[in-house]
């Protein structure tokens, strides 16, 4: 006989929809504040009316349940506003990558059949590029911050805020299965057509509610409590700003929307708005850096985990210098994306600052939930002992179950019943993991494989050098030998031998391969690396550069 609990006939069944992520933070967080660049600022509770409003406006251009509403902006309020009411309708958000191609752009709207497309005004010349193409017919609605709109014969439907500010805010958001699809976009690999990643209300409550478990639970340091201010850096189309806008609002953390990135502005929010945690990928932390060390800026007390790529040491510790309590987090797309995040363990005594910066560096120790393995190609798991080398698989409740319209992918991603990452890495006893490269970016040479991650850290550490990308280029004897590509720190005058001298040293020390060092001409001076849409090193673009 199944041991199954019966429920009385009048108990509510409680689904998990991202409504429910606003009923606590309402009730006690009314009068919270959600700020635009500094120009805007409202509380909680009419941010909630402004969900209700919008809500309306979209009901009146047709959108209901099972529709699909796009978004082309940058981090706003009005973003925000989407996060929640699109998915609460039972349409799909979908956060549309501006970064993208129009060529690109032009297939994701028409992949995932956009029925609105809410438009910045940047943006319009993109959709005047592309709408003759579009199948999917959608209506467009401006998102104007009073700016000049470009000359145009889109037929918008109306201005944002003038939707908003003429409908009512009454809304009744109604309830169906949590796992209703509630938030789409689209992932780019090394070929094909991008990929899109769904996430179910269920998905996106549940990572909500384990990232806030993982980032509340240390005491102190690499954590996030109610008396944070809270500002994106990661954008609000990607991962859905890695799902933390939604611990964000669930906590009642006062919200700083910073618009369109530029450094000097964010330094201006952070210090006007007092902004104590955020997150960004390592190009924009670098970027903020060389601008605070600029205008003397004071970062200390700001908190920032930084994903999308490795955090390499030297840029760790130059963020040590400047106060911040800076971390890694990791995950992908299909990931929700948090899956392990670099805090240091309860009464962690570091050693020296070498080990504290190889922590903070590292992939971390997987978040609550996530049934998290490096396994050889038997898919058996493999020891921690810091040198057996495998691939990242995983299991967790809200990991994307497959891709739009993709069933072969999809099979791929799924194999085994673990969601396969591509990501080679070791474990340590203490349970840090440390990911050594991606599986197509290993280069074996001389019969050993070396990481490129691995070299690009050692080179980063090099006085004098500001950023390096390492791949491997086909060599007659060995098989292949690994190129570094370098960008020099402003006046630095570094060359190809120091940084040999400085790698060999590491082979001296036998932390090192003697295969793992690129010969000096294949050390590249370059005035910046390729990145991805994401600010991800393009190893692919290097790679199709050297080809070339």
């Amino acid at each position: 006989m199944e041991n199954l609990i019966v429920s009385a006939r009048s108990a509510y069944a409680y689904p998990l929809l991202i409504k429910q992520l606003l009923i606590n933070a309402m009730s006690l967080y009314g009068d919270q504040e959600i700020s635009y660049r500094g120009e805007l600022r409202y509380t909680y509770r009419e941010f909630r009316e402004r969900v209700g409003k919008l809500a309306n406006s979209l009901s009146a251009l047709g959108v209901h349940h099972g529709s699909t509403v796009a978004v082309m902006d940058w981090d706003s309020h009005r973003y925000l506003e989407c996060y929640f009411g699109v998915p609460m309708m039972g349409a799909t958000l979908f956060t549309v990558n501006v970064r993208l191609s129009p060529q690109q752009i032009l297939y994701t709207l028409n992949d995932a059949g956009a029925d609105v497309v809410l438009v910045h005004p940047d943006f319009v010349p993109v959709i005047d590029q592309i709408r003759d193409k579009l199948t999917c017919k959608p209506r467009f609605v401006l998102m104007a911050d009073g700016q000049t709109v470009p000359d145009t014969a889109i037929p918008f439907a109306g201005e944002y805020e003038a939707l908003v500010g003429a409908a009512s805010p009454e809304f009744e958001f109604p309830e169906f299965d949590e796992r209703t699809k509630a938030a789409t976009f689209y992932t780019t690999g090394t070929t094909g057509d991008p990929k899109g990643v769904c996430y179910s209300h269920r998905d996106i409550v549940l990572h909500t509610l384990t990232a806030t478990a993982s980032l509340c639970s240390p005491r102190e340091g690499q954590r996030m409590h109610r008396e944070d201010v809270y500002m994106p850096i990661t954008p609000m189309f990607h991962v859905m700003a890695w799902g933390i806008p939604y611990v964000a609002i669930t906590l009642g953390l006062r919200t700083v929307l910073p618009g369109r990135y530029a450094p000097e502005m964010l330094l201006k929010l952070r210090a006007q708005e007092k902004v104590s945690f955020s997150h960004c990928v390592p190009t924009i932390l670098q970027m903020l850096l060389h601008a605070a060390e600029a205008g003397g800026q004071d970062l200390s007390g700001w908190k920032i985990i930084i994903g999308g790529s490795a955090l390499p040491p030297s840029l760790c510790e130059a963020a040590l210098e400047r106060g911040i309590d800076i971390f890694a987090g990791y995950g992908m797309s299909e990931t929700g994306p948090i899956v392990a995040l670099a805090q240091l363990p309860p009464g962690y005594q570091p050693a020296s600052r070498e080990e504290e910066v190889r922590l903070r560096c590292s992939t971390g120790r997987p978040v609550p939930l996530a049934d998290f393995r490096v396994v050889g190609t038997d898919m058996r798991e493999l020891p921690r002992d810091g040198q057996s080398q495998g691939e990242i698989v995983l299991r967790a409740p809200y990991l994307t179950r497959s891709y739009f319209r993709k069933p072969s992918a999809s099979e791929e991603l799924w194999a085994d019943g673990y969601l396969h990452t591509q990501d080679v890495a070791v474990v340590h006893e203490n349970g840090f993991v440390q990911i050594v490269d991606r599986l197509k970016d290993v280069i074996k040479t001389g019969g050993e494989w070396v990481s490129s991650i691995e070299i690009e850290n050692l080179v980063t550490r090099v006085p004098g050098v500001r950023e390096c990308a390492v791949i491997g280029v086909p060599d007659a004897r060995w098989g292949e030998r690994p190129m570094a590509f370098v960008v020099r720190q402003p006046d630095s005058e570094v060359g190809a031998e120091d940084i040999r001298a400085e790698l060999m040293n590491h082979v001296s020390a036998q932390r090192l391969s003697k295969f793992a060092v690129p010969e000096a001409d294949r050390i590249a001076f370059v005035a910046e690396i390729p990145k991805t849409s994401v600010g991800k090193i393009d190893k692919k673009l290097l790679r199709g550069n050297k080809a070339a």
